[in-house]
């Protein structure tokens, strides 16, 4: 495998490997003149501000939370939530209830009553408007069956709603005979 490995190449010359005597001087004189001179540290001048403190690193804890957000949570004894009634040898209270659940939805037969006005609307002038008060006959009896819709509502619903179903069928039984189909 080392015969397949390319090796650098090698300078022909021992020369340019090697730095020449006059480099090496060159390098020891600059040396030199670093390592004379002293290091001292001064103190700064008045018209600069000193800190506090010690400027805080990126990430150095500055107050508020006291630990990483990753951090796991330590849970002792005396910290660990205990359930009422078990400490004091009680019989354990259940705290934990289900939420109440929300009441049935109102208002089936306030939409019974608005398709039964808008079916009876449409049969003044077409006679095709009969799903529309089927549609408020059907809501309404549903809204019968709910325990906390409106009665009158519903009744008005089903009543208004079965007026507009007859009327269409009046006029859908005129435009048949007008056009002969019975006939």
């Amino acid at each position: 495998m080392s015969e397949d490995r390319a090796e650098p190449p090698r300078p022909d010359d021992a020369s340019a490997a090697t730095p020449s005597p006059q480099a090496a001087d060159a390098t020891a004189a600059v040396g030199a003149e670093f390592s004379a001179i002293p290091a001292a540290v001064e103190l700064p001048s008045p018209d600069v501000a000193l800190a506090d403190e010690a400027s805080p690193l990126p990430g150095a804890h500055r107050g508020g939370f006291q630990r990483l957000p990753t951090a796991p949570v330590a849970l002792t004894v005396e910290s660990a939530p205990t359930e009422p009634g078990i400490s004091d040898g009680g019989p354990p209270v259940a705290e934990w209830l289900i939420p109440p659940s929300a009441p049935p939805r109102r208002g089936l037969a306030n939409w019974a009553l608005v398709f039964s006005i808008l079916g009876l609307l449409v049969a003044l002038f077409v006679g095709w408007g009969f799903p529309i008060g089927l549609v408020g006959v059907i809501s309404a009896i549903l809204a019968f069956r709910r325990p906390l819709e409106n009665r009158a509502v519903a009744v008005w619903a089903l009543v208004l709603g079965i007026v507009s179903v007859l009327y269409s069928a009046g006029w859908l039984l005129y435009a048949a005979g007008r056009a002969d189909l019975f006939g």
